[in-house]
């Protein structure tokens, strides 16, 4: 009889820790099947991928494209270059611009502000020609102007030939690079970034639709932009959030207007529930102090220029460690924003993010004795070392 009891309570032991093990471990599955010819799920706030595949290669983009044309006016209009209120001339090539169209007529004036929603809204390539016009006198000369922003940008696998996205040979651009594109129009240029939302825009008595159904779908995606062309397929780039957390779809090559939505669907819903961003340190938060050398003061506070936060796994939270690696000498003078080390965030030993530690303000130099007797100690604390 005691063994049996003894027995009973070694299996229920087991029984409980395995179950404990389960409820302290999130399971994730292999991604889904995505029918697409690339795609890729991004981070907004950390540029973590969660998900991808050919993130890299090269594509059409179609009207993807004019992402980089809307850009650039958001661009335009916050340097004050240009304005909302502008009247663009509706140029004879502008308004013969094949393809999806805003209805605008030749040498009539537009406001700037109905062309930028015209690009966005309803995908107008007349609309985009006639801002490129606008801002840098000719089409050709906008995508030059399109191909140096992406070089800024870090789109290293992208080039345009023209503002809307029409095919033409060595157009071309990336997953991951139209999803860092997405990134900087929703962290710089938040004023504008509602107009991706809406659902409809009028101009000239006709109303057209947005073309991306996940706007009617799922109350939590508010943006991007759709494209299509015979080369590139259906492609969809999706910004949606949820519980603070923001996430970047991108699709190339389905095979209808349903499946970009389909696919983008799925891998924003997969990369919802199996992973998450952590906000660990704010901006300006101070992390640590150091000792300065030949200062006026003494310590200098330690800290970070932007917030920082990790994208990861669902559940793993607390297997995050973060160590901070602080310059062994720092000297007077400091300044306000320089780099005196860096914070290094590991998840189960593998590096998940580095980002500077910086100074949080101006150390000045010293008096001369000071900075003699310092110079002195340093050279003996050198002999020990």
């Amino acid at each position: 009889m005691q063994r049996l009891k003894t027995a009973f309570l070694t299996f229920l032991f087991l029984m409980l820790a395995a179950n404990s093990l389960q409820a302290a471990t999130t399971l994730i599955p292999s991604a889904p099947q995505v029918s697409a010819t690339a795609y890729l799920v991004m981070d907004s706030d950390t540029g973590k991928v969660v998900l991808s595949d050919k993130a890299d290669e090269r594509f059409a983009p179609a009207s993807l494209t004019k992402m980089m044309t809307s850009y650039i006016v958001e661009y335009e209009l916050g340097k004050g270059n240009i304005g909302k209120d502008d009247l663009v001339l509706v140029s004879e090539k502008a308004w013969r611009t094949p393809g999806s169209r805003m209805f605008i007529k030749e040498g009539t004036q537009v406001k700037l502000d109905d062309l930028l929603k015209g690009i966005i809204i309803q995908s107008g390539n007349d609309a985009s020609v006639a801002v490129a016009e606008h801002i840098a006198g000719s089409e050709s000369a906008f995508a030059d102007l399109m191909n140096q922003h992406a070089k800024l940008l870090g789109m290293n696998n992208s080039h345009f030939n023209n503002a809307t996205g029409l095919p033409s040979e060595g157009h071309f651009s990336t997953a991951e690079d139209l999803a860092i594109l997405a990134k900087t129009i929703i962290q710089r240029f938040p004023e504008h970034y509602g107009i991706y939302s809406e659902k409809y825009f009028t101009y000239n008595n006709i109303r057209q639709p947005n073309r991306n159904k996940l706007l009617w779908r799922d109350h939590t995606v508010d943006g991007m932009k759709t494209g299509h062309t015979e080369e590139a397929g259906y492609c969809l780039v999706a910004s949606a959030k949820r519980d603070g957390m923001r996430l970047i779809s991108v699709v190339m090559g389905t095979n209808s207007e349903e499946a970009r939505a389909q696919e983008s669907q799925k891998i924003l819903a997969y990369a919802f529930r199996y992973f998450r961003t952590h906000k660990l340190y704010g901006s300006d938060e101070i992390l640590n102090t150091a000792k300065v050398w030949g200062g006026l003061q003494d310590e200098v506070s330690l800290g970070l220029n932007e917030a920082l936060a990790v994208t990861i796994p669902r559940g793993q939270a607390d297997q995050l460690e973060a160590t901070l690696d602080i310059d062994k000498v720092i000297k007077a003078p400091v300044v306000k924003g320089q780099e005196y080390g860096k914070v290094r965030v590991t998840l189960n030993g593998e590096e998940v993010a580095s980002v500077p530690l910086v100074a949080m303000q101006d150390v000045a130099e010293g008096g001369l004795l000071k900075k003699i007797w310092h110079t002195i100690m340093l050279f003996f604390i050198g002999l020990i070392s």
